[in-house]
Order: structure tokens, then C-alpha cells, then sequence
């Protein structure tokens, strides 16, 4: 019976499936595909219903994780097989080359200021900013070392360059750096990948790409964030201008059999809702508009922040399906909407689109690999039962977040810890062990 787990998945599902893991004395290997873990909640700007700093609270866990001596965090690494069975399982891990030694880098960042290959989109920005061939995931990130780009980087392209190497006072940087197929044993596995946001522009009603002004909730959380690409300043992409008039459209993809995602997402009322108010908050007197099918605020204290929002930030909320319907010659967005029905349109400074929040594209080959069964939407399958909500169609294999279904932060937590116990149960054989 192997004492060592598999986490799939870096986002705060996984690490607190890790960390509760690790302080039971497990040996957990945790497995990232990006270069850095935190997931989507790194991106965010603030919570609900707090507004409390995401960052603040998931630096310090992210910290705890990849410094904890029973954690061994790989990133830039995915699960290509599992074999075997609950209490012994064979992995097999494919990390890929990062070019940069993560051990060695102190994250000074002169290697990123020297390289002169330039102006590429910069992914965790959401391509408001531009990156270079060696980048640092983000401010935040862990483990704190660069990342060199293949596919941009003219060493590694034509074997010309070389300037961040020659820059680099600690040597961490080695282009002869291969991928490397890793194997070990584990008892259990929990898989938390979290989510990927629909891409709005397959859809015209919202004028997603042809209309500058119209932006995701993604982008607005960047731009709103003090660490992004407008440092904190609410600015309109067709001119830089401040906006005056803000409308939130939500459930956009969601709830909508036609684009295959006819469920609804459970954060995006609260998330809008925490937008608008940080708008007032950036900018003295906007106005802030909400266009809603339904306000779903079931959890605890969801209900008040939405009153407070209403009667401390003026956030106007009008329950109607809306749409983009073109722009003014000035770029501003016109919103149409129907009001006791009556259609209406509305002339707004920016645009803000709740997308709907989808499984990731690797969901498939993942399920594949691990011998899971997706349910209709792509999400990984609960077994069935009403107390099995954190296990997977496979015994051994857990699930944690977003994962398995449309889930919150603390939900994501919760079950980050529910999934832990569960492996530490089935590591322990003969009897019944909860954390």
C-alpha cells in the first residue's frame, strides 16, 4: 500500500487537497501544466462577498505548498497514464523542458528586461499586454523563476541570441534542457484542472472581437487588478479613456442549449455583482448596469451583498436577456434588452461578459488516461450516490473543484479537503480514517 497521492491540478482545489495531505505525513506529488500554480483564483482581483485581496489569501497557501518537505511540486507537467488500482497505481508524468533552472533562478527579472524578442501576446494578461520570449508567469508566481517561450525563442528556433543566458549572473539558464518522462507508485489520485472560459466570439449577439469596447469578466479582473496590464485603472481598449457607463451581461453561454452549455456556472451573479462595485470604487459616479435572466444569490451572505451593492454602490440591476447590437461612431457599445416587454436600447462607455465557465479542453484525454467517465457536459462524473460527492467513477481516483461541476471558492476548498480524506482513507487499509 503506497503512503503517496497524485494531485492533478494546481488551483486552490489542489492545494488544499496537498496541503492537507502533506500534514498527515502523506508524500504528495502535485502535477501543473502551467508554469506556475495558483489557477484561476491568482487571476482574480478580489472575493465575494468579502472583497477580500485574492492573491493575499492564495499567495501564502501557494508558498506553504511549494515549501512543504512532503510536497513535490512539478509544474510545466501532465499525466499521460495511469495503470494499476486503488492502493497502487502506476503514473506516469511527462515534465516538460522550462529551459530555466527553477532551483537556480531568483526571479530578478534582467533576463526578461535584455530579450529582445518582444510584443507577444502575454496569455495570463488575457493578450491586454504583451510578454517577451523568457517571461515570468506573473508577479506572484510559484515556484518564482522564469519560463522560456519554444516557440518564440530565437536560440531555440535558429540557435542565434543567447542574450538571457549571457545576462544570467546564477547560470540558471540551460537551452540543452530535454522534457522528461517521470514514474513512480501512488495509492490515490485526486484531480482538480479546474475550468477554461468560453471563448464569447463564436457567438455575434455580443460582439465579442469586432467591437473593441466589449470585454470578458476574465479581462475586466486584469484590468481592475492592480498588478495588471492598466495597473488598476478601468480603461476602454479603443482609446484608453476612463468609462462613465458600465453594463455586466450575464449567463452569456450558459443556460443556453444551443452553445452546449445549457447549465448555469453558480459564481457569475456574485462575480458581476462584485465587479460593478469595485467600479465605483476606481471610479467616483459610474454608473453600473447588470442585465440578468436571474439573480442566484443562494449562499451564505450572497444575499445581503447584492443588497449592498444596490443601496451603497447604485448598481442597477434590470432582469432582461441582453445583447451587443453594434457601437456608436465614438466606439460606444449599444445594448439591446427588453423591459415588461417592451425592447430597449441602451448606449454604454464598455461592455462586460459573464462567459460561461467550461471544462478544460484536456478534460477528455485526461479521462481517458486516468480511466474516468466525463458526464454530458465534460465535466468529470460523480459517482453516483448522494454521500460519494467527491469520488470519482474509478475507486481511488477523487475529485476536487470545478472539476466536477459548477462550484465556488469555498466550495472548490471544501472539496479540496473533502478529496484529501478520501485518499488518506484509501491509503490506509482495514479501516475507515476522516480528517
Amino acid at each position: 500500500m503506497e503512503k503517496t497521492v497524485l494531485v492533478i491540478g494546481g488551483g486552490i482545489a489542489g492545494i488544499q487537497a496537498s496541503l492537507d495531505l502533506a500534514d498527515k505525513g502523506v508524500i504528495v506529488h502535485l502535477v501543473e501544466k502551467e508554469p506556475s500554480i495558483g489557477g484561476r483564483m491568482a487571476q482574480l482581483d478580489k472575493t465575494f462577498p468579502t472583497n477580500d485581496c485574492s492573491i493575499c489569501i492564495l499567495a501564502p497557501k501557494m508558498a506553504d505548498c511549494y515549501g512543504h518537505p512532503n510536497i513535490n511540486v512539478m509544474t510545466c507537467s501532465e499525466l499521460v497514464g495511469l495503470e494499476g488500482e486503488k492502493g497502487k497505481f502506476n503514473v506516469r508524468v511527462l515534465k516538460k523542458a522550462r529551459y530555466v533552472d527553477e532551483y537556480k533562478c531568483t526571479g530578478c527579472g534582467e533576463c526578461l528586461e535584455k530579450c529582445p524578442t518582444k510584443n507577444i501576446p502575454n496569455e495570463w494578461e488575457q493578450g491586454l499586454s504583451t510578454r517577451r520570449a523568457i517571461y515570468m508567469p506573473f508577479m506572484q508566481a510559484v515556484p518564482r523563476a522564469a519560463i522560456i517561450d519554444p516557440e518564440n525563442c530565437r536560440y531555440l528556433k535558429e540557435g542565434k541570441c543567447g542574450v538571457c543566458k549571457k545576462v544570467c549572473k546564477r547560470e540558471a539558464i540551460d537551452y540543452e534542457m530535454n522534457d522528461v518522462m517521470l514514474e513512480f507508485d501512488v495509492g490515490a489520485v485526486v484531480v482538480a484542472t479546474g475550468f477554461d472560459v468560453w471563448n464569447p466570439s463564436t457567438s455575434t449577439e455580443y460582439g465579442y472581437g469586432r467591437y473593441a469596447n466589449v470585454f470578458t469578466a476574465m479581462e475586466y479582473e486584469r484590468i481592475i487588478n492592480a498588478a495588471g496590464p492598466t495597473h488598476g485603472h478601468i480603461q476602454r481598449r479603443s482609446d484608453g479613456k476612463e468609462p462613465d457607463r458600465i453594463a455586466f451581461i450575464q449567463c452569456v453561454g450558459s443556460r443556453n442549449i444551443q452553445t452546449g452549455h445549457p447549465y448555469c456556472c453558480a459564481v457569475c451573479c456574485m462575480h458581476a455583482t462584485k465587479e460593478a462595485m469595485l467600479a465605483s470604487e476606481h471610479i467616483e459616479g459610474i454608473k453600473t448596469t447588470i442585465f440578468y435572466k436571474d439573480m442566484r444569490a443562494c449562499a451564505k451572505g450572497f444575499n445581503e451583498y447584492v443588497e449592498r451593492a444596490k443601496a451603497d454602490y447604485n448598481v442597477e440591476y434590470i432582469n432582461s436577456d441582453a445583447t451587443v447590437q453594434g457601437e456608436t461612431d465614438n466606439g460606444n457599445p449599444i445594448v439591446s434588452y427588453d423591459v415588461g416587454g417592451k425592447s430597449q436600447q441602451k448606449e454604454f462607455d464598455m461592455v462586460v461578459l459573464a462567459t460561461t465557465l467550461v471544462p478544460t479542453d484536456k478534460n477528455a484525454k485526461l479521462a481517458q488516461s486516468i480511466g474516468v467517465d466525463l458526464d454530458k457536459f465534460g465535466f468529470f462524473r460523480v459517482k453516483e450516490g448522494t454521500f460519494q460527492p467527491v469520488e470519482s467513477t474509478r475507486p481511488g481516483v477523487y475529485l476536487a473543484g470545478y472539476c466536477a461541476g459548477p462550484v465556488d471558492i469555498p466550495e472548490s476548498v471544501a472539496m479540496g479537503s473533502a478529496a484529501a480524506a478520501k485518499a488518506v482513507e484509501a491509503l490506509v487499509e482495514g479501516r475507515r480514517m476522516f480528517a
